[in-house]
């Protein structure tokens, strides 16, 4: 499966000036959402996660998503490995579980985002989970954006991935891109100015 071209045919790896969510600005973006606007998309690379996680023995209960990002993959995911689905959000800030999700003592979760930068939404959303008792299992993304070693990948752990160690982390393809912080980013410098995603249109 071609995940790249997957991206470029939805308009969904998109280039310009961009800053993104941990403050850093980078020249492109993936948009999953471009992606997932499809079902039969969605199913289709849902599915092959799914595969890459049973092939991989991992026992799993509950699909966990942050939001938002992580809605329409983990709904998928959790579909096609036919288990049960909550999201975490945030709520002032704080991310939280709520609508009378409930996590049983020892439940088998596995985190889903679209895509995993460091892979700090994640493990905030994984607190409140073994906050009331559940187990991570692994972490698992469309996406991975080369700060974290994923299985079957040569891509090497960086120092601010924030993933842990002692479990895998699952994705179908690694895009690894440059990122500046903003006082050394050659596009500021160029006098263009950085745009967040989801804002302006994009």
């Amino acid at each position: 499966m071609d995940v790249k071209k997957i991206y470029m045919d939805a308009d969904a790896l998109l280039e310009g000036h961009f800053k993104l969510s941990s403050g850093n600005h980078s020249q492109f973006y993936l948009q999953s959402a471009k992606v997932l606007e499809d079902p039969r998309t969605a199913q289709l690379l849902a599915r092959a996660l799914a595969d890459e996680i049973k092939e991989s023995g991992l026992k799993i209960d509950t699909v966990c998503a942050p939001a938002l990002g992580g809605l329409i993959a983990g709904f998928a995911l959790a579909q096609a490995l036919d288990v049960r689905y909550i999201f975490a959000e945030r709520v002032d800030g704080v991310m939280s579980i709520r609508r009378g999700f409930e996590v049983s003592k020892g439940e088998k979760v596995l985190m889903c985002e679209d895509i995993i930068t460091t892979g700090g939404s994640a493990m905030e959303a994984a607190a409140v989970v073994k906050e009331l008792g559940g187990e991570i299992v692994g972490v698992v993304a469309l996406a991975n954006r080369g700060f974290c070693k994923r299985e079957n990948s040569d891509v090497t752990t960086k120092p601010n991935c924030k993933l842990p160690q002692n479990i895998p982390f699952f994705a179908l393809e690694d895009f690894t891109f440059e990122m500046y912080s903003p006082d050394a980013c050659p596009l500021c410098k160029d006098g263009s100015e950085a745009i967040k995603p989801g804002s302006r249109g994009n």
